[in-house]
């Protein structure tokens, strides 16, 4: 197919050749999913990854959105018989939609405004004679008519200086030039309102606040913004007001004389009234859309790192959901994350009832033959973890990051699964599952609940669902998903399926028990051939029928391994097992009009490694027993820590003590630091140096600078 205009666009704004992008047009155009193509039409697309995949489908969007409009603006005109070839040409070459309601604003069925009134007293005429500035007399007398409105010559200028005002104000190259004033130099303002000061200490650093709008970063923009909407602050982000008037009157006066002093005085009025009002609106939405972008970039940074977080793996596990007063909820689960008992423990009200506990546990580790212990992170975890340490078990104690386990535990999916459980059985069950399979448990929740955002509920939601999901999408194909043990959630992030799809296969399951190849798939209710070609790769079959299975390797390229292994005079077996077979293996000799080197390698790399999981491995990360509280705190200590979310001003980092520390940007390292993310991550495990504390504002300054 010939590359279209859209393509060619592209191409240039992404530096890749028109093919690979027409090529991915096509694929996502037929349904294909962002890891279907990444992983398995790499000759097709020249290897283009997710991210080069996931922008093309964005902007291919964006740009479709764009015709649309365009489309619907040259209806509106046509059907008004204002659509003239010079127009029509401007607005089928705009590029931006900006540029395209520009061109419109003129034309667009407005409301009575006083130029419409004007107008209406017939000073259109007068309004042309003047914007004009041609030096000619002006003669105001015939338009005076009292019968119009129009009683005194003060009217008849005052209404042309109107009509003039919006003419100033609806031009797209007066509103372009304008509108880069805004984009340069303009500032952004935010003020406290008098009467609330009292209540709004949050805002504190706001209350008087100045800086170039372009330079704000997303955080601060975000934060200033919610100030405004809970009618905290008002906001404003204008240029020097006598730079952009100077502008416009470059613009529209042409010479002296009373008609460009009338034209210059409308221009001020249009200004102040008109324009103004409308770009710097445009220009704080502009900013909160950067804004909203970058906090989303940072929240699917953070939510990748917790998704492949290092898993435990099938380990048998006890997990406790700590409290105070009501006692920690104990689940015990085997390998593979089923409840098999639960139990009430208090380890903080006396000695008799931590004897109790004591013996509870060291029961439940010998009988169940217990691996590791998992402890939500939240209310009174420090005095559990120190409760479990001292039974000295000879185990792995593991605090886990509870964040989302509440919410988890009220839903309908916990509800489905544990209908005779209370929320602390499940928020327990949640944490130990969590321990054995982040990626697994973490689907289940809504990604905005895990605590891992900035300022994520003030972004543009439609926007953050859509990323987010592309992040857990991505993850979950990434690592690969066993369809005999997945759960729905799981199976709903998976290539080409979706919920629906998902609950028939776990339906089928359960009727016709586990499956024993992947051809099997095809028996699932509404699993047709277009979403077995997605879907199959991604999901894995252990101890089936064909050892393939198991891999990544994607079904419709069986027949090149079968054929690999018949030129090495083996089975698929043997190649899968003696590397010395593997190594006689000429790639070349496999390549056709259909696979490439590309999928051969990756062919070659799943052979070497069946199902191989792409997250680290897991290390066993402890505290300091030395804090248990901010009292506790000194300015330079050396702690350590797990990175709990990335921003774009720090790091906030967990030590231990229910209330996180941040490492501001300045104290990431000893060099510059542009981007957080490019020296830290979340879960990332670090030590800090105590910087600052700050007990009535619950403020803990931290340094990785030690």
């Amino acid at each position: 197919m010939k590359p279209t205009a859209h393509t060619m666009r592209l191409a240039k704004e992404l530096h890749i050749a028109p093919q690979q992008v027409q090529a991915t047009a096509e694929l996502l155009d037929s349904g294909a999913t962002i890891p279907f193509i990444a992983r398995y039409r790499k000759e097709k697309t020249g290897s283009l990854d997710e991210v080069v995949i996931q922008r093309i489908r964005d902007r291919l969007e964006a740009l479709r959105e764009l015709d649309k409009r365009r489309e619907a603006i040259c209806n509106s005109l046509a059907e008004r018989d204002l659509l003239t070839p010079e127009l029509q040409q401007q607005i089928e070459t705009a590029a931006t939609i900006t540029e395209l309601e520009d061109l419109y604003l003129p034309y667009r069925p407005k409301r009575r405004t006083r130029a419409t009134i004007a107008k209406e007293q017939g000073l259109e005429p007068l309004a042309q004679q003047i914007f004009t500035q041609d030096g000619r007399p002006l003669e105001v007398s015939p338009f005076i008519k009292p019968e119009n409105g129009v009683e005194t010559e003060e009217d008849a200028w005052k209404g042309a200086q109107d009509i003039i005002a919006e003419w100033i104000n609806e031009d797209a190259r007066i509103r372009e030039q304008e509108r880069a004033l805004y984009h340069t130099q303009a500032q952004l303002q935010a003020r406290v309102i008098k009467k609330v000061q009292d209540k709004a200490s949050t805002y504190r650093d706001y209350f008087d606040w100045q800086e170039p709008l372009a330079k704000a970063p997303s955080h601060r923009i975000l934060a200033i913004l919610r100030g405004q909407r809970e009618r905290v602050l008002t906001v404003h982000a204008r240029p020097p007001e006598d730079t952009a008037i100077e502008t416009l009157e470059q613009l529209v006066v042409r010479n002296a004389g009373l008609a460009s002093e009338n034209v210059r005085e409308a221009a001020h009025d249009a200004y102040k009234r008109l324009l103004a009002p409308s770009l710097e609106g445009e220009a704080l939405k502009a900013a909160k859309e950067r804004a909203d972008r970058e906090a989303i970039q940072v929240f699917a940074k953070n939510l990748r790192e917790l998704l492949l977080s290092p898993p435990l793996g099938q380990k048998r596990v006890i997990a406790v959901d700590p409290g105070y007063r009501t006692g920690g909820k104990l689940a015990v689960l085997d390998a593979q994350g089923t409840l098999k008992q639960h139990a009430t423990i208090f380890v903080t009200q006396g000695e008799t009832q931590k004897q109790q506990a004591a013996t509870l546990v060291r029961d439940v580790c010998q009988q169940g033959q217990i691996e590791a212990i998992a402890i939500g992170n939240g209310t009174a975890s420090r005095e559990t973890y120190a409760f479990f340490h001292e039974l000295d078990l000879g185990i792995p104690i593991v605090m886990v990051d509870e964040s989302g386990a509440s919410v988890y535990s009220a839903s309908e999916v916990a509800r489905e699964e544990f209908p005779d459980h209370d929320i602390t059985v499940r928020g327990a069950v949640s944490i130990g599952r969590r321990l054995q399979d982040p990626l697994a448990e973490l689907v289940k929740i809504d990604p905005k609940s895990i605590g891992v955002g900035q300022y994520q509920h003030d972004v543009d939601q439609t926007a953050l669902k859509k990323s987010l999901d592309d992040v857990v999408m991505s993850c979950v194909n990434a690592v690969g998903v066993d369809v005999n043990t997945a759960s729905v959630q799981l199976l709903t992030y998976v290539s080409g399926l979706g919920l629906q799809l998902a609950k028939n296969l776990v339906t089928w399951r359960a009727e016709h028990g586990p499956f024993r190849t992947r051809d099997a798939l095809k028996e699932v209710p509404r699993l047709g051939a277009k979403t077995f070609e997605q879907a199959a790769g991604f999901l894995r079959i252990h101890q089936g029928e064909n050892p393939l299975d198991s891999s990544a390797v994607h079904p419709e390229r069986y027949a090149v391994v079968r054929q690999m292994a018949q030129d090495q005079g083996c089975q698929i077996e043997d190649l899968l097992q003696q590397r010395s077979l593997r190594q006689q293996i000429r790639l070349s000799d496999y390549v056709d009009g259909e696979v490439g080197l590309p999928t051969l390698q990756d062919i070659l790399a799943e052979l070497d490694k069946p199902g191989r999981d792409p997250r680290p491995e897991f290390e066993v990360f402890s505290f300091s027993d030395a804090v248990h509280t901010m009292e506790d705190l000194r300015v330079g200590m050396t702690l350590p820590g797990i990175i709990t979310n990335v921003t774009n001003f720090g790091a906030f980092v967990d030590i231990g003590i229910h209330q996180d520390g941040l490492v501001h940007i300045s104290q990431l390292a000893d060099h510059y630091v542009k981007d957080p993310n490019d020296v830290v991550k979340v879960r990332q495990n670090v030590q800090v140096k105590v910087l600052s504390v700050d007990l009535e504002r619950k403020r803990i300054g931290l340094s990785l600078r030690l």
